[in-house]
């Protein structure tokens, strides 16, 4: 795993620990020889995980659309920084820059970006490792919920094999070393 994608919450006033943990993502990814993808935001998870990475002497690539100019949120000092011309557009560089996609706790876009990457791994699209940072069982009910659409048919049992779930960090490393691609054909319904 060259470069990891993270996504994750560019909210300041979530608790202390999902930064500390961010931040020491970004520390350990580095340490362990991979260059971090990020939504270039200086703030929140992901501006906790450039500074880890930043402060272990990481590569950084950064991916904001160009808007986020005029909102003043972007870290501009921390490695490569891309821009695109759209949210849509920068969903996609990220995912065709990285190797692997960590779910860090996060709002609206994390659950997006966390819900793109494995509806394009059920599509065939891609077969990268999606794994969910679930610090302090915060993805829980996200969990319930596709438990909930698998008892009522909406999807497969099998979308659970699509992505795994880690409580820390080393449990991360531990699910990307040991990633073994899963088959998934969403049509197959037998």
């Amino acid at each position: 795993m060259k470069q990891i994608c993270v996504f994750g919450s560019s909210s300041e006033i979530i608790d202390r620990v999902y930064l500390d943990t961010a931040e020491e993502l970004g520390k350990f990814l580095v340490h362990k020889g991979c260059g971090v993808v990020y939504g270039a935001g200086k703030y929140g998870v992901m501006g906790a995980v450039s500074r880890g990475a930043r402060a272990a002497g990481g590569e950084l690539t950064g991916v904001s659309p160009t808007f986020f100019n005029e909102l003043d949120v972007l870290t501009r000092d921390y490695g490569k920084l891309i821009f695109t011309e759209s949210m849509r557009e920068r969903k996609a560089v990220m995912e065709d820059l990285a190797d692997a996609f960590i779910i860090c706790p996060g709002g609206i876009g994390t659950l997006e970006e966390f819900f793109e990457v494995i509806t394009l791994k059920q599509l065939g699209r891609h077969n990268k490792p999606i794994i969910i940072l679930n610090t302090l069982g915060f993805y829980d009910p996200m969990i319930d919920m596709l438990d909930r659409f698998v008892t009522q048919n909406f999807i497969s049992e099998n979308v659970h094999k699509l992505y795994s779930i880690a409580s820390d960090i080393d449990e991360v490393w531990e699910q990307l070393e040991n990633y073994t691609p899963f088959g998934y054909n969403k049509y197959d319904i037998k």
